[in-house]
């Protein structure tokens, strides 16, 4: 595949982040759609998706610095191929932090949490499908050995430098069978929002898609550095994928139980 994108004379621009850039525009542009449609003030989810993406991004790579201390201390040079790493720990920590700096912005101006959740469900799996094929240019997060026609063989060192790609081999494309289940998750949603019964609906929906998303997907991405639990049955991914789908069901019971509440008031009330 193409770890490397274009050149523009000296400077490499790489795929993933190149499509990852692409993914976090795409995402911005349809969350003003559907900030519309879930009667939202436009500029403030604009607000928070920035504010939550600068979270993500300055807090993942200060925690790659920081884990990487001395090295980086032996060879400052090193910080220039920061870039470059993906890990799936280090995605999930950019996740929590732009979550809660989502959270605490929404808070402070009030936002109601339900509805912003539910207007940028379809905006984000948006942007992961987009991070999923750009990894499937570079080679990261690469799946297991596969004998299927679709196979995918990287050759390009560069695949091998900085994501630890085999090469010669044919593996399965999992980035893309990963992109094309986000993609498709993200138009229902998409099409969900406007005729959902109350709010949290889609948010919890896309809790629970994504979940089951990443946790089929994992069975054909290589193990290596993911993590192992129960002796190798699950690994890391694949746990987060449980809370997901646990959190999902959590927040659409709890919405649940909170409209057949209001129902149940409003039944008295008339009664009497």
């Amino acid at each position: 595949m193409h770890p490397v994108l274009f050149h523009i004379g000296a400077i490499v621009v790489p795929s993933y982040g190149a499509m990852a850039a692409v993914g976090v525009l795409l995402a911005l542009g349809l969350a003003q759609r559907t900030a519309r449609i879930a009667h939202l003030v436009t500029n403030q989810l604009w607000n928070l998706c920035v504010i939550a993406l600068f979270a993500a991004l300055l807090g993942s790579r200060v925690l790659l610095v920081a884990v990487n201390f001395r090295d980086l201390v032996r060879h400052p040079l090193w910080i220039f191929g920061l870039a470059m790493i993906h890990h799936p720990l280090l995605t999930l920590a950019g996740v929590l932090l732009g979550a809660c700096a989502a959270f605490v912005y929404a808070r402070k101006q009030r936002m109601p949490l339900a509805a912003s959740a539910d207007a940028l469900a379809a905006p984000l799996i948006l942007g992961l499908a987009c991070e999923q094929f750009g990894a499937l240019l570079a080679g990261a997060g690469f799946g297991t050995d596969a004998s299927v026609p679709w196979a995918v063989v990287y050759t390009s060192p560069l695949a091998a430098r900085w994501s630890g790609t085999p090469l010669g081999i044919p593996l399965h494309p999992v980035q893309a069978y990963a992109a094309i289940a986000y993609l498709t998750l993200s138009i229902l949603l998409l099409v969900l929002l406007p005729v959902r019964r109350q709010q949290g609906d889609v948010a919890g929906f896309a809790l629970m898609g994504t979940g089951v998303t990443l946790f089929i997907i994992e069975l054909w991405r290589d193990p290596e550095g993911r993590g192992t639990v129960l002796h190798g049955a699950l690994d890391g991914p694949q746990i987060a994928a449980i809370i997901l789908v646990l959190a999902g069901a959590l927040m659409l019971r709890e919405r649940n139980k909170q409209s057949a509440g209001r129902a149940q008031q409003g039944n008295e009330a008339a009664h009497a």
